[in-house]
């Protein structure tokens, strides 16, 4: 199949993609107004509808009162002050279920239409399927603050959050393929070396990206508002108070928030670095300036986490670094992606 009559999936893609950065926008604020709570059933096809008079409003209302989060939390909350979580959470389901549309009805006309490469098809049927377990994950993490706790599982919440960027990834990663194709040059030692960087970046947005999803689960974001220091230490020295010991990577809001630090330093270091290195090498126009965009992404996504920590998490900010991760990890992806480019012919490996 050419490049032009692949052109239209990797739009679609590309689309599909988009769509994942503004859910996790919209998750992150459900999140942080604490409004995932709300809906306190999973219905796929019915829920689409919110309640539409007083007497629904009612009834979903008194379901909501029976929770954990109500009895112990909201328990002044009123009608009006409950519609302004429900729709939150309402939206963000919504938004959930059109990416499924989005993402199916297309998938179907060009398969029906014989316009996707055989080898294609099962990784786009993958990736369905990976978007339906990640629909199953968020329920199942709503389910764990409905029973004693008022909070949802910190475990449930990262996978929820690692998912979405796993989605956001085999979308954007198979567009960028079909936007290219594959180099017939053997990469040179120097590439192979940059390439290798890149990959090792991928991973360290990966633990970012873990990281952040424990800070955001046990609201460590709430604790240690200073910087560079974490109350006059580099690392406090209650981060290994529990027992057992591994304890601590997960639920010790001092050790947890120092791993996630930890990660921005070494990404505030090693992007630069590894820019700077690409300057030397002998790469694509297109590779240097996803580069330069990562770099600058980089910067502002550190300002955005010290900014949200120094204001103890809010809202906006708190969404809006959530959100602006997935642009750091989609414009690495670019450029290790363009490290593939067979510098001959202009295409991706």
């Amino acid at each position: 199949m050419d490049r032009a009559a692949r052109r239209p999936i990797a739009i679609w893609l590309m689309v599909c993609s988009a769509m994942i950065l503004a859910i996790l926008v919209v998750g992150g604020v459900t999140r942080l107004t604490h409004s995932g709570l709300s809906i306190v059933e999973w219905q796929p096809i019915v829920g689409v509808i919110p309640p539409l008079d007083q007497a629904q409003w009612e009834e979903t209302f008194d379901k909501y009162r029976r929770t954990p989060e109500f009895e112990k939390v909201n328990h002044q909350m009123t009608l009006e002050e409950f519609k302004g979580i429900f729709y939150w959470e309402y939206w963000h389901r919504v938004l959930g279920r059109l990416i499924g549309l989005v993402f199916l009805l297309p998938f179907l006309f060009f398969w029906l239409r014989r316009r996707i490469e055989p080898g294609l098809v099962p990784k786009l049927a993958g990736i369905f399927v990976l978007g339906g377990l990640q629909g199953a994950m968020g329920w199942y993490m709503v389910q764990s603050g409905l029973v004693d706790d008022p909070r949802v599982s910190h475990f449930r919440l990262t996978v929820h959050l690692s998912l979405a960027f796993l989605l956001f990834f085999a979308m954007f990663w198979l567009a960028l393929g079909l936007f290219a194709r594959r180099a017939d040059q053997a990469p040179s030692a120097m590439l192979r070396g940059l390439q290798r960087f890149g990959f090792w970046l991928t991973i360290l947005v990966a633990f970012m990206v873990v990281t952040g999803g424990f800070v955001a689960g046990i609201r460590a974001g709430k604790a240690y508002n200073t910087f560079p220091l974490m109350q006059g230490h580099f690392m406090p020295p209650e981060s290994f108070l529990l027992d057992p010991w591994y304890l601590n990577f997960f639920n010790n809001m001092a050790l947890v928030q120092f791993n996630h630090r930890l990660g921005a330093w070494l990404l505030a270091f090693l992007v630069p670095w590894f820019c700077w290195k690409l300057r030397s090498a002998s790469v694509s126009r297109a590779a240097g300036v996803a580069a330069a965009l990562l770099l600058l992404a980089v910067a502002v996504q550190i300002g955005l986490g010290i900014a949200t920590l120094l204001l103890s998490v809010p809202v906006a900010l708190g969404a809006a670094h959530q959100g602006w991760a997935m642009v750091v990890f989609g414009l690495l992806l670019w450029v290790n992606h363009e490290l593939r480019v067979d510098r001959a012919a202009g295409y991706a490996a």
